[in-house]
């Protein structure tokens, strides 16, 4: 399916199908503004930027969204083909056709495994909210603020996972997800390394380079997933993470 541009939350999931997904994920909406507003890049909201978003997991799956501004970028939900004769390639499983629902007795571990990927997202947007202030080059400055559109992008997509697939846990662990805040003595992210600070721009090239690397082979294999709307997700989300490596 082509992703349509034209509704509120683009994607490529007919949600215009799902009215009441449709109605949560928007109420949603407001409030990750209001995140990416206060928690976002410093100081450059108002700036209109050169983004992108990817609209396939080709080679050539870049649509350019010219000079924007960041609050008005379009965030959207984007899954990878489904194919229809997928199998689990795994386990006690093996051989049986990919789930397309959550079976019960697998509910919470894959609940835990979405909220700590989707929680790695935000935290390094505030990670790495004041590096503009302080940036090497022009070129440097972009390149920053397409890593911290992106991850706000794959936030998105394990929102989607738990909007669709989680019931009422699923909602509220995705309010939550904006809650937690990056070295929140109260309230911090979920994983250390997600709370430690990134001050200058050394340290924003190391986490790139090797944090982005790591978090490409934990896509890889989150993108195997027995579960298929997981597996898609992270195919797709794994054409943007390229872009983070490649900033490192």
């Amino acid at each position: 399916m082509s992703i349509d541009y034209q509704q509120k939350i683009p994607n490529n999931v007919d949600l215009a199908g799902d009215r009441k997904l449709q109605r949560a994920l928007e109420h949603w909406q407001p409030r990750y503004l209001d995140w990416w507003n206060a928690l976002g890049p410093e100081g450059f909201q108002a700036n209109d930027v050169y983004l992108r978003t990817a609209i396939n997991v080709g080679a050539e799956g870049w649509a350019h969204f010219d000079h924007v501004k960041m609050p008005d970028y379009r965030w959207g939900i984007f899954l990878a083909e489904r194919d229809p004769d997928r199998v689990i390639g795994f386990g006690d499983d093996m051989g049986k056709p990919a789930w397309q629902d959550v079976p019960g007795e697998h509910r919470a571990a894959l609940r835990r495994l979405i909220v700590t990927q989707g929680d790695t997202e935000p935290a390094s947007v505030e990670q790495q909210r004041l590096l503009g202030l302080s940036c090497p080059s022009l070129y440097d400055l972009r390149n920053l603020f397409q890593v911290n559109v992106e991850e706000g992008r794959h936030l998105w997509a394990m929102v989607y996972l738990l909007h669709a697939h989680f019931g009422r846990a699923g909602r509220e662990e995705a309010e939550e997800l904006l809650e937690r805040h990056s070295g929140d003595p109260d309230n911090p992210r979920i994983l250390g390394t997600f709370n430690e600070p990134i001050e200058d721009w050394l340290s924003f090239f190391m986490f790139t380079y090797f944090t982005d690397r790591d978090g490409k082979y934990q896509l890889k294999c989150l993108a195997e997933s027995a579960f298929d709307p997981l597996a898609r997700t992270c195919q797709f989300m794994l054409t943007e993470e390229a872009y983070n490596m490649f900033v490192g």
